[in-house]
């Protein structure tokens, strides 16, 4: 075992934190091994501090920096090429890390403490003979500093917006027509991760804010040719099995397929989140109502949603598409408020155009 991280922007609170500083504190680090602590925010950083938790990292030999993703999202903290990693993260997809045929487990803020420790996978409760499970309460109050946070005024309303060449504006996002007819440009498998659909890592995430440039990337590691092909045919269709969209709530997952002309996606099942920013990007997220009907759609399968934005807007949960001279139905699955946004071609255009009416 080489690597030990606790935390990240989630799996970090005050409690995983105070736990792991209270193991280590007295003791120090195994020599061989790289310990790193991600706070999950400022505030739970200065709670932290507050409550003594600090010194314990600093003296045990931990590496701790600022609060963020950090080694979650593939950003630094990649462990070497054939180490052992343990992580207190709630994902360890293969590469997510940054490195290729990664080795990370996942684990509780105590095994990560004990490892660290040992130099090994260490079951925490063979420490009983050396210290006693630490038992961490809440604090009585918890320090809130608002000052970091900048609140809405008019004044800040003129504040110009400066863009270095790397970072360009939001794309222009079209509204739902009439009736949609798109083509399939790619079928996946169950439990495809919104890392398949929009990779992460220190490569491609200093793309975020240029979607064009990060669009290129889009399901790259089953297809490097999918950007193009998007491009090529216009307005396409995404096919896929169970729980699609899993992991990480990444919106670029849904926001990048969308600029890339993606209006539909028709699966088994969705992961919840990235169901909803789907809704949010203006895709349509179907399901089968005959899960069966999956095998019937293969890539370039041309398909027809004929009055789909009438039937969006009375409501209908039975959405019946036309695929080669025959008829499969799927589910639409949403609230009201999903329904006014997938109209409007995503949230962003909805609220635009709410706050237009309004004056």
């Amino acid at each position: 075992m080489d690597q030990v991280i606790v935390g990240s922007s989630v799996n970090s609170s005050f409690r995983d934190l105070m736990v792991t500083g209270k193991m280590l504190e007295g003791h120090r680090v195994h020599p061989a091994v790289s310990f790193h602590v991600n706070p999950g925010s400022r505030q739970v950083l200065e709670n932290v501090a507050q409550s003594g938790g600090l010194m314990a990292f600093i003296s045990s030999g931990v590496r701790l920096h600022e609060p963020g993703c950090q080694g979650c999202i593939g950003m630094d903290q990649a462990p070497g090429t054939g180490e052992v990693s343990l992580r207190t993260f709630p994902r360890n997809f293969p590469g997510r890390s940054g490195t290729k045929d990664d080795k990370v487990y996942l684990c509780s803020p105590e095994t990560a403490a004990a490892a660290g420790l040992k130099g090994r996978i260490t079951d925490p409760r063979d420490l009983a003979v050396e210290m006693k499970s630490p038992k961490i309460e809440d604090p009585a109050h918890y320090i809130i500093d608002e000052r970091s946070i900048v609140f809405p005024s008019s004044e800040l309303m003129k504040t110009p917006v400066v863009r270095v060449p790397n970072i360009k504006p939001l794309p222009e996002l079209s509204s739902l027509p009439d009736t949609l007819e798109a083509e399939v440009v790619i079928r996946v498998g169950d439990n495809i991760s919104t890392d398949t659909i929009m990779p992460a890592g220190n490569e491609i995430l200093p793309l975020r804010l240029n979607i064009p440039a990060i669009s290129e990337h889009v399901f790259e590691s089953i297809s490097t040719q999918i950007a193009t092909e998007c491009l090529m045919k216009g307005q396409t269709i995404v096919v896929g099995g169970e729980n699609y969209g899993q992991g990480s709530s990444r919106e670029h997952a849904a926001l990048v397929p969308r600029y890339l002309g993606v209006r539909a996606k028709i699966v088994k099942s969705f992961a919840r989140i990235h169901k909803s920013n789907l809704c949010n990007s203006g895709i349509l997220p179907l399901t089968f109502a005959d899960p069966e009907e999956y095998d019937i759609l293969r890539k370039d399968t041309k398909m027809v949603f004929r009055d789909i934005k009438t039937k969006i807007e009375r409501g209908d949960w039975e959405i019946p598409v036309e695929v080669n001279g025959r008829t499969i139905n799927t589910v639409l699955d949403l609230s009201i408020r999903q329904r006014r946004h997938l109209l409007a071609g995503g949230t962003l255009n909805y609220v635009k155009s709410e706050i237009i009416t309004r004056g």
